[in-house]
């Protein structure tokens, strides 16, 4: 029995969750019903950054993250030009002050998304969070899809109940 078919089988899909928190060394996925919160780290590769941003559309191609930015006003349609859509703009003191929805039902836009992140990691770590409809089958579904990557594993579970009585100590990996 591999490690996937053993974590699974420890996940209690009839309980419904609070959170999961699942990654490796360079990365850590946090997923609610409302919400999945992304930590990466500088030393994550390209590659790892691509396959969970089209890992999440693949589940969920409603999921969008929000960006704001001050940025000169032509720029405003380059972003769009990326995919991203434009949500509000409002002039301010050094440019204007746009805020973008960034669809992951657009490849093009997550692409150019995943070259942002890249940029961001030369210089520090970096948190996105996206927002999606998911409930316990698509963070389930979330969780299988992502454990493709190499070194991928679950690392909390939190049940809204939270009684960890129940679960046989089975919820922190």
């Amino acid at each position: 029995m591999d490690d996937k078919t053993t974590t699974k089988n420890l996940i209690s899909s009839k309980l419904p969750f609070s959170s999961l928190e699942m990654g490796r060394d360079d990365v850590n996925v946090v997923c609610t019903y409302g919400k999945i919160s992304i930590w990466f780290g500088r030393q994550v590769p390209d590659i790892i950054i691509g396959q969970i941003l089209l890992g999440i559309a693949s589940i969920d191609k409603s999921a969008v993250h929000e960006l704001e930015t001050i940025c000169d006003f032509e720029d405003i349609m380059g972003y769009e030009s990326h995919g991203y859509i434009l949500v509000s703009y409002v002039r301010s003191s050094n440019g204007y002050r746009a805020s973008f929805n960034v669809p992951f039902s657009s490849k093009k836009a997550l692409f150019h998304l995943a070259g942002s992140i890249t940029e961001e990691l030369k210089d520090k770590d970096t948190v996105l969070d996206c927002y999606w409809t998911g409930d316990n089958s698509d963070i389930m579904r979330l969780y299988q899809e992502l454990c493709n990557i190499g070194g991928w594993k679950l690392k909390v579970i939190n049940y809204k109940d939270d009684s960890r009585e129940k679960h046989n100590g089975h919820v922190i990996f």
